[in-house]
């Protein structure tokens, strides 16, 4: 089973390379840009076949290592669930 997980920070918390982003893209031309944020995105593919457990599973890896959670939220997607 494939997970799919998106990373972004909480609304509130200052995104400093989503600011370098914008930055660099008003540079380049590209006007009318506004709140841009940065995030993470991490595929895995897990042995488990039952859909719960591969959610908990994922949900634990995020809570233990891929998320800061004091900071930052997760979503989680899994295909052949």
């Amino acid at each position: 089973m494939k997970a799919r997980i998106k990373i972004t920070l909480k609304n509130g918390v200052l995104d400093p390379q989503g600011k370098a982003i914008g930055h660099a893209l008003s540079q380049l031309g590209y006007d009318g840009l506004s709140d841009i944020r940065q995030g993470k995105y991490i595929e895995l593919d897990i042995a488990e076949t039952d859909p719960a457990k591969a959610r908990g599973a994922v949900e634990e890896m995020c809570e233990r290592v891929l998320a800061n959670t004091v900071i930052e939220n997760y979503d989680i997607e899994l295909d052949g669930a």
